[in-house]
């Protein structure tokens, strides 16, 4: 059974810095393309990042040069470093596994999410 637990979120002044974490189990994580997405009260689904196997990565423009998506293959872990928060990062915050043949914003498997609330 495919499992995804995110933690780490937390309550954040503008400016300020967190990182999230993302456990992965279940399946063989290193040949797995990954991705984080975020929903934001009363919107939909926004996709943030994604990364492949071998580490190449890629970013929404909302959050480019502020948030940094890695894996460590060893531990089956993702993560998103994310600095410089602004009060619109504020969301739910997921991470996922894109369908095999999708784009990195299609997920197949979804965690159940971590809440991230930028708030002077």
């Amino acid at each position: 059974e495919v499992q995804l637990v995110e933690s780490g979120g937390g309550l954040v002044q503008p400016g300020g810095s967190l990182r999230l974490s993302c456990a992965a189990s279940g399946f063989t994580f290193s040949v797995y393309r990954m991705s984080w997405v975020r929903q934001a009260p009363g919107k939909g689904l926004e996709w943030v990042s994604g990364i492949n196997p071998g580490g190449s990565t890629t970013y929404a423009d909302s959050v480019k040069g502020r948030f940094t998506i890695s894996r460590d293959n060893a531990k089956n872990t993702l993560y998103l470093k994310m600095n410089n928060l602004k009060p619109e990062d504020t969301a739910v915050y997921y991470c996922g596994r894109p369908y095999y043949d999708s784009d990195y914003s299609t997920l197949r498997y979804r965690g159940q999410g971590t809440q991230v609330t930028v708030s002077s």
